[in-house]
């Protein structure tokens, strides 16, 4: 990787957003929490999530990731209240297709996951980048399996 592909990877917007990141405190009492580990690279983020009629109405995370995966649960954790879990699958789904098959970026509310198009190239990169989504759908589904119980 030569230093332009590096300084175009972690460009100053993506740097910012890790200095962002919101809701980096765990929840007391949440409804469902779930951990995703890339086993490339060790990135790891834990999810809370407070659930109201499958609406996330509080959440928490701790991010130890890479660069772009903190960059990524910035994104994601400003956007994530008041969203459902289809509304995250959908989110997740686009930044997949974003890094995965040339997709467009995702639309609002992830639209700031754009910043992330240049880590296409970065194969190796991509499971840090998702983690908070997954992380998200996993407490979701297990609060839906809850409440279905």
């Amino acid at each position: 990787m030569s230093d332009t592909d590096l300084i175009k990877l972690y460009s100053a917007r993506i740097l910012a957003l890790t200095t962002e990141i919101p809701h980096t405190a765990r929840l007391t009492a949440p409804t469902a929490s779930a951990k995703k580990r890339a086993p490339l690279c060790g990135s790891n983020v834990t999810v809370d999530i407070q659930v109201n009629d499958g609406v996330i109405i509080d959440f928490g995370q701790d991010v130890k990731a890479c660069a772009l995966g903190q960059a990524a649960a910035s994104v994601i954790g400003s956007n994530i209240i008041g969203r459902t879990e289809a509304e995250v699958q959908k989110g997740r789904d686009e930044l997949f297709a974003m890094l995965k098959e040339n997709g467009p970026a995702p639309a609002a509310p992830f639209d700031g996951l754009e910043v992330l198009e240049p880590a296409r190239d970065y194969k190796n990169r991509h499971a840090s980048i998702l983690l908070a989504f997954d992380a998200t759908l996993d407490a979701l589904a297990q609060a839906r399996d809850a409440a279905s119980a």
